[in-house]
């Protein structure tokens, strides 16, 4: 397998970069000595190296350009900078700010709406709501701006949680 690889990358190195040429300088031009996975070297090397110049400075050119044209357009810049901001929050912190997505009735029965878990309610609010059933705090998310909404308190018995991820409920807003 390396052979191959080899015989694949090795001619696309320039000859004066070649593993034997470089042998033979170094250590005299009787020398022969031949290096299996140098190929495989100059492939891992010269692939990172892209892909470090394509993240850098290609990828950023590229994601500036594209945000430029978005904050030119008055509606699709509000909803980008709002799902932008949703996206920056969920998948940048180590630790999840929600437990769960959720259905909860909001704000009457019989309307329902998507909601975020958050925490169970602890001290004073949940000492002075003191119904007997745990008051779960939940998160719910207004339109076309999803970064803000309204943190409410809810019965655990009144809130649905659903089965699909954080991310898709928060692609339902």
């Amino acid at each position: 397998m390396i052979g191959w690889v080899d015989g694949f990358v090795l001619p696309f190195v320039p000859d004066s970069y070649q593993p034997e040429a470089l042998i033979k300088r170094v250590l005299g031009p009787e020398t022969e000595v031949n290096i299996r996975g140098l190929g495989v070297i100059f492939f891992l090397l010269f692939t990172t190296l892209i892909g470090w110049l394509a993240k850098g400075l290609i990828g950023r050119s590229l994601i500036r350009y594209g945000e430029t044209l978005v904050h030119r357009m008055p509606v699709v810049r509000s909803i980008y900078s709002g799902v932008k901001q949703i996206a920056e929050t969920v998948f940048a912190q180590q630790e999840r700010s929600f437990e769960k997505a959720c259905m909860i009735q909001y704000p009457r029965r019989g309307i329902w709406a998507i909601g975020f878990i958050s925490t169970v309610a602890r001290g004073e609010v949940a000492e002075r709501a003191g119904d007997g059933d745990q008051l779960i705090s939940v998160f719910v998310p207004t339109t076309p701006n999803p970064t803000s909404g309204f943190l409410l308190f809810f019965p655990k018995s009144d809130i649905i949680e659903l089965d699909m991820s954080i991310e898709d409920a928060a692609k339902l807003v």
